[in-house]
Order: C-alpha cells, then structure tokens, then sequence
C-alpha cells in the first residue's frame, strides 16, 4: 500500500487556497472594474463616486448617459436640507428646468441598496418609475426612503451610487443658507452650482 506525503498533502492545499484566494481578486477586480467613479464638479469643490452598475444599471446608465451629454452641466443644487439631504441636476440657476429631459427609468430602489449617509439616489415624483434626471445625495442614514414592498407609497428611492470623495464638499453644501423662491422650498441663497460630471476612463 502507497503511505500518503504529508508534504505533498500541505502542498496541495496550499495550491488550492491561493486558486481560491486568486479567483476572489479576479472576482473583485472584474465587479470594480464594472463600477464606473465620477467626479461632479461643483462650485464649492469636486465630489467624487462610484456608480454601482453591478446593482442599479439602468440608474447607473442613465445616469452616465446626461453626464456624458453635458446635461448636468450649469444645473444647481436647488433643494438643500441640512438634516435630510441636498438635491440637483434638473434646474438651472434661475430654477428653470434644463432643456433635454429624456424619459422616466424604472426604479431599481429594490436591489438592496440603502440610502445611508453618501449615497447617490435618483429623485421622483410620487410615482415610483418616474426619476429622470434629478438625483440626491443623502447627508444622513434616511432608512424610511428605502424599499419596502411594490406598493407606491413603499416602493423607495432608487440608491445608485455612493460618495468615495469630497463628503467634506457634501457637507459644506448642506449648510448653505436657504430660503423660499415661487414654488420652491428649501433654495440655497447663493447657487451651488454642478460646473461638470465626468465619468472616469
């Protein structure tokens, strides 16, 4: 009968944890490599974040094509709560809706994703598969926009992204001053302007 090589034995398992130790790298670097990171340029300093195309594709997609066509280009943060979150990318300065609007996406606010403090979401009317252009990054864990059931008052707030750099830029954002203007609440006295959206090649 053949005894076994205790050397041989440790040898193979060894081979064996670093193939697996090998494919959960390659695994990581192909789902960070399908992660698009963009830098919104803003005229009180640049925040930076990763898209999580893995999860929220058609948010993501939308998303990347306005930045892409210089949509968001000029557009402001019109809406800023400072306990809540700061809202843009449909107005201008004046408030005006942006020429351009393209289609309402379907909600993706179902794939698990939370809108915890940093994270990028589209904005909506009450209707859940009405998001457009207008997005939110939220300042606070705001766990009630988050997904409930299919209902339309439970559906949620479409989570897409998250902040990776440039939350200080976020947070000086959510201190502006703001006031009253026609039919909009909560306006930044001065504009905070969306100078650029860049997707990283």
């Amino acid at each position: 009968m053949t005894r076994s090589n205790p050397a041989l034995r440790t040898l193979t398992l060894l081979a064996a944890c670093a193939a697996l130790v090998a494919g959960a790298a390659e695994a990581a670097d192909e789902k960070a490599a399908k992660n698009p990171t963009v830098t919104i340029k803003t005229s009180m300093g640049d925040i930076t974040a990763e898209l999580f195309a893995d999860k929220a594709p058609a948010s993501t997609k939308n998303f990347i094509e306005y930045a892409e066509s210089g949509y968001y280009d000029g557009t402001v943060f019109h809406r800023v709560i400072p306990n809540f979150m700061i809202q843009g990318g449909g107005l201008d300065a004046e408030l005006n809706p942006k020429p351009g609007l393209r289609g309402s996406i379907e909600n993706e606010a179902d794939n698990g994703l939370t809108n915890d403090r940093g994270t990028l979401a589209m904005a909506r009317t009450s209707a859940p598969d009405s998001a457009t252009s207008q997005f939110f990054i939220n300042v606070k864990d705001n766990a009630f926009l988050n997904h409930k059931n299919k209902s339309p008052a439970g559906y949620g707030y479409a989570v897409f992204g998250k902040v990776t750099g440039g939350m200080d830029v976020v947070d000086k954002i959510k201190e502006v001053p703001t006031g009253n203007r026609g039919m909009h609440q909560d306006v930044p006295s001065e504009p905070v302007t969306i100078e650029s959206v860049t997707v990283a090649k």
